[in-house]
């Protein structure tokens, strides 16, 4: 199957100002800030970009907590166990067992760093369940705050630092493009070769250079820029705003993952979207970010009625209400079918008014301000999209297959979730291979590595560049092609109305467009759209985050990862990342 062709650089202004660094980290979630705290007393001098202000990363969203083995009758196994189920078979068991080992001492590491986790009457962190787990091993803070208490913390020791020449922030810097030098030989991965065709080879292994970013408001720093370095952590987030409706605050564009994939990278597992069963029902007409209710609601007993008051999730799974999220949400479709509704009904009013008061303060807060009192009436919830399992392929270090470019937290696919990303895994993963990535950064750097950035090189072919305007037309097809269900022929569709979205808006006469913000985030969500479509056309089963009314069942044969790049011409297709030895 042939794949879309998408331009290898942005249509930007060529860089006005110059900074360099030993080390640049893109994004300041739970990922970004720990990966630049662990750098900033490892290397010489470090760079952290952050697209708004420096506490706004998404993980200050996050109303789940975090999953770790710390309760004396849990294991690391036990947590390792519960993670493979959840990725339908596609979890990389090595990758999982790095997280689930080091988790435990990475939390408590956040807990000497400042975060206040919510404690139990013996004063020690208070641990929950949620869906998918079989032990009490979430750990919250502020009930249903805990990423902005992480977030508060991880940001205060940041701004602690602020004047120490060693670290610099740029706040309010949209990155445009990873920047590449010359071929190096002695790149740590192979080139990427075509299963069963190892003689086609994806664009050879260029170093990263640094990157381009574009600098919004006042400050030292304004306008276009380059910020060169031989190594780069992307720590960029997710992609919710390729779809119409999401969980994820407007920032989360996809800006990393394109950004990689120009530079050559693999992306892995791009088909694999998790869409968060209980999302607010705000009505058809509703995009943008969306209220969720948490996966820990249901942990606490909440239970799922369709809007004839039946209760279907135990007749789904074993679970019930605590079932893995895709099969949560896909028992929410079906029942919507069943009943031609457009939602279902969350229904905690047994759990008691002061418990939920209490113990989900912001939900309730957030519920009140749409007018629903829930601890009075059912909660109207839709799934909508909420987390991206693939991204850019890295092995336990966060490396990526371009030498220097590493990805940890959401933008990556450390091969931790496969098919579906089990509760409360995901700020775990972000803290642990931020951690491990920061760790090889400075043991290359220690080694003798290269301590200045190669001499970027401007990439062959065509420069790219989408109208801001069509970004609700992309965000339709992708939704209602490659949504929580999927078929040949609405991916089919949603292709169609992708390749026909014009690129070259920066030449068109008839066009209104610029090189700015809007078409150059708009650009990104077009570019992993278009690859995450292919990617769910070419996986003909179902699995995970990822259903086929055509292929309804798992198929042992694609019992893989699905790993795209560009070749040299812009080609998007399937290969195969070989770490090197």
């Amino acid at each position: 199957m042939n794949g879309p062709r998408l331009a290898r650089a942005l249509a930007a202004p060529a860089p006005g100002w110059t900074t360099s660094a030993d080390a640049i980290v893109v994004g300041s979630g739970i990922a970004g800030l720990t990966a630049a705290l662990e750098l900033r007393s490892r290397v010489p001098r470090v760079l952290l970009v952050t697209k708004g202000a420096l506490s706004s990363g998404s993980t200050v969203w996050a109303q789940g907590g975090v999953a770790a083995a710390l309760h004396p009758d849990d294991t690391p196994d036990a947590h390792l166990t519960d993670t493979l189920a959840a990725g339908g078979g596609l979890s990389d068991p090595e990758a999982v067992r790095v997280l689930v080992t080091e988790g435990p001492d990475r939390v408590r590491e956040l807990v000497a760093r400042g975060t206040a986790f919510d404690v139990g009457p013996d004063g020690g962190i208070a641990l929950t369940r949620e869906g998918g787990h079989r032990a009490d091993r979430i750990v919250h803070a502020g009930g249903d705050a805990t990423g902005a208490e992480i977030s508060r913390a991880l940001v205060a020791q940041i701004e602690a630092v602020r004047d120490d020449p060693g670290i610099e922030v740029i706040e309010n810097a949209l990155v445009l493009d990873v920047l590449t030098g010359a071929p190096d030989p002695d790149s740590r991965w192979s080139s990427l070769s075509r299963p069963g065709d190892p003689d086609r080879s994806a664009s050879p292994s260029r170093p990263v250079a640094g990157v381009t970013l574009h600098v919004r408001g006042a400050g030292s720093r304004d306008g276009v820029g380059a910020a060169l370095a031989p190594a780069v952590v992307l720590a960029t987030g997710g992609i919710g705003q390729v779809f119409r409706s999401s969980t994820n605050p407007p920032g989360a564009t996809g800006d990393g993952i394109a950004a990689a994939l120009r530079a050559g990278a693999a992306v892995g597992d791009l088909e694999f979207v998790q869409f968060h069963p209980t999302v607010l029902w705000q009505g058809m007409g509703a995009k943008g970010q969306l209220p969720l209710i948490s996966e820990a609601v249901r942990g606490e007993g909440a239970l799922l009625l369709d809007v004839d008051g039946y209760r279907f999730m135990p007749g789904q799974h074993e679970l019930a209400e605590l079932a893995p999220r895709d099969v949560v949400a896909h028992a929410i479709v079906r029942q919507l079918a069943a009943t031609s509704a457009d939602h279902v009904l969350l229904d905690a009013r047994h759990l008691g008014g002061d418990f939920l008061r209490r113990r989900f303060p912001t939900i309730t807060a957030r519920l009140l301000a749409q007018g629903i009192d829930w601890t009075e009436e059912p909660v109207p919830v839709a799934p909508a999209q909420h987390y991206h399992s693939g991204g850019v392929v890295t092995d336990p270090s966060g490396r990526t297959s371009v030498p220097g470019l590493y990805a940890v937290g959401e933008v990556a696919c450390t091969g931790v979730h496969g098919a579906n990303r089990l509760a409360s895994n995901s700020l775990l993963e972000g803290l642990v291979f931020a951690h491990r990535a920061a760790r090889d950064v400075a043991r290359q750097v220690a080694d003798g590595g290269p301590r200045r950035a190669p001499e970027p090189e401007e990439r062959p072919g065509p420069t790219a560049l989408v109208a801001a305007a069509a970004r609700s037309r992309v965000q339709r097809a992708t939704s209602e092609g490659a949504g929580p269900v999927r078929s040949a022929a609405s991916l089919e569709r949603a292709a169609g109305v992708l390749a026909g979205v014009r690129t070259d808006a920066h030449r068109a006469a008839d066009v209104v467009a610029d090189p700015q913000a809007a078409e150059w985030e708009t650009t990104a969500v077009h570019q992993v759209a278009s690859a995450l479509v292919h990617a769910a056309a070419l996986r003909e089963e179902s699995r995970g985050g990822h259903f086929r009314t055509d292929f309804p069942a798992p198929d042992p044969a694609w019992r893989r990862r699905v790993t795209l790049a560009l070749d040299d011409d812009g080609a998007l297709r399937e290969v195969v990342p070989v770490p090197a030895r």
